[in-house]
């Protein structure tokens, strides 16, 4: 059964960090741009970041950037997001997918991707 799941997400005061955690079982993670989402209440679901099948290439939506970190370890069909210096405006929850490597993918923020992990909860507040 093909599955990509997300971990590692929390409630966390501002300032603090997490590290959330995207793996697939079915699905071989290094034949994909690999991107994470989030939706907040009431908003629009937004692209985050995304990262290339071989890592090289990465994008940041200007609202993380400098904060956020992407990366992958395809040896353990992983990919991180590296989450510091959070702020209560990056509340929501955070969904992994997987995108066909086409094209300018990794400059599109991996949308529209393939495969949706169902998503982990990020609470940032005091």
């Amino acid at each position: 059964q093909l599955q990509v799941v997300e971990s590692g997400g929390g409630l966390v005061q501002p300032g603090g960090s997490l590290r959330l955690s995207c793996t697939a079982s079915g699905l071989i993670l290094d034949r994909y741009a690999i991107g994470w989402f989030r939706q907040a209440p009431g908003k629009e679901r937004e692209g985050v970041s995304c990262i290339s099948s071989s890592g090289r290439s990465t994008n940041y939506a200007d609202s993380v950037k400098g904060r956020f970190t992407i990366s992958r370890d395809n040896a353990k069909n992983t990919v991180y997001l590296q989450m510091n210096s959070l702020k209560p405006e990056d509340t929501a929850v955070y969904y992994c997918a997987a995108a066909h490597e086409v094209g300018a993918i990794v400059n599109n923020m991996c949308d529209p991707p393939r495969y949706w992990g169902q998503g982990t909860q990020i609470t940032v507040s005091s």
